[in-house]
């Protein structure tokens, strides 16, 4: 989850991949009790307010991610100014939640498929994506980056995918867009995927196929690093030098809701 900008297809998309049928091999379905915390045995929260490598204006806390009792995840973007968290700029003007199952899941190649219904607002930054689970030996880019959902609150109908890496990372991400023909993407659940093979990544919404990445692209520009093992993130971020700060239109709180988050492989 790294700046970007508006980008181009990147070759045709090729979805004739295998015949083979998906196994779901991991799931959550985020079914505990009313205010509990993520399932600890695959998230875990990641905490502070240095900015992200974005400037972005939360603190992440470990209490603004918690299930509803009614099968959803729920992370919570707030204003909060507490003199507790220290943020890049000084206090915290806001809190969020970004969740990450480093060290507990990660998976190489697969379809992941989340059904969720984001928020809204000018300066609000959610995301759904993954990273190389070697990202603590070789840092980033070079550990790869897979961004299956991202939208910023001043593109309430359009939701962008990415993928970065060493020469096309940052606003260099080679990314694509989705746009609704009608209403905005916060009005209702909708499911994102991503299929994941060795030579190709293909982005859908609702189903619908709408950008695909090859590694003969990719290789034109910097090193294919898409085929090791990739752990999950979500979060929600605030401000930035993407989205760009709230303001006087942008209402608090916030929440991303997550119906579903699965992973299945080829059989």
């Amino acid at each position: 989850m790294n700046e970007q900008q508006s980008g181009e297809a990147y070759d045709e998309p090729i979805f004739a991949v295998s015949s083979s049928p998906w196994q779901l091999i991991w799931h959550d379905d985020f079914e505990g009790a009313p205010g509990s915390k993520p399932d600890e045995r695959w998230w875990t929260p990641e905490l502070g307010g240095g900015g992200w490598g974005n400037q972005e204006l939360q603190y992440y806390t470990d209490h603004n991610a918690y299930q509803d009792g009614k099968s959803h995840l729920v992370i919570e973007a707030r204003v909060e100014n507490s003199p507790n968290y220290s943020c890049w700029y000084g206090p915290s003007r806001y809190t969020s939640a970004r969740l990450i199952t480093k060290e507990k899941f990660a998976f190489s190649y697969g379809r992941v498929e989340a059904r969720i219904q984001i928020p809204w607002g000018q300066g609000i930054w959610p995301a759904l994506w993954m990273l190389g689970q070697d990202i603590d030996e070789v840092g980033w880019p070079e550990c790869g980056e897979i961004d299956i959902m991202e939208n910023i609150g001043r593109e309430p109908a359009t939701i962008h995918a990415t993928i970065h890496g060493p020469n096309y990372a940052g606003a260099g991400g080679m990314t694509g867009s989705y746009l609704l023909e009608e209403g905005l993407f916060a009005d209702h659940f909708h499911l994102f995927a991503v299929e994941w093979h060795p030579h190709q990544l293909a982005f859908f919404v609702d189903g619908i196929a709408y950008f695909t990445v090859t590694r003969d692209a990719v290789e034109q520009r910097g090193k294919w690093v898409h085929n090791h093992p990739f752990y999950l993130l979500l979060n929600v971020a605030v401000g930035g030098n993407w989205p760009g700060d709230p303001d006087s239109r942008s209402i608090y709180p916030q929440s991303l809701l997550v119906d579903y988050l699965r992973v299945y492989q080829r059989v």
